[in-house]
């Protein structure tokens, strides 16, 4: 990543709750909440923005760590925004501070680890079977 990311550099992501989204789609016993792999998802798109506008030519970032806190449920229709912000980098490993709240309260809380790839050298990488 060429250019210098700054710390506190930030990111969010929005969605609506869908039926898709929550535990009943998945096990049909289970009740019609907002899923943990759906926010997650949401809080890596977040962190994904804030980093993006840093990266150059093919580059990316990607995921390499999840460290969260699932901690209120929220049903189809809630609207969900997750916010990321850079806490710190290693080289090309950044950690974000991680949140998601729904319009009421914080629902999860927690860190995401990212790494910066190119992509032609990735898709190469994973071509030649991971070597």
């Amino acid at each position: 990543m060429a250019k210098d990311v700054p710390i506190g550099a930030r990111g969010e992501a929005e969605e609506t709750v869908q039926f898709g989204h929550t535990l009943t789609s998945h096990h049909p016993e289970l009740p019609p909440v907002y899923s943990t792999p759906d926010m997650i998802r949401l809080m890596e798109t977040a962190a994904f923005h804030a980093l993006q506008p840093y990266c150059e030519g093919d580059e990316i970032t990607v995921g390499t760590s999840i460290n969260i806190e699932h901690r209120a449920a929220s049903g189809i229709g809630a609207r969900i925004k997750a916010e990321a912000a850079l806490e710190s980098f290693d080289g090309r490993f950044y950690i974000l501070r991680v949140t998601a709240s729904d319009e009421v309260r914080e629902i999860g809380r927690g860190t995401v680890g990212r790494a910066v790839v190119s992509v032609g050298r990735f898709t190469e990488k994973i071509r030649d079977g991971g070597r």
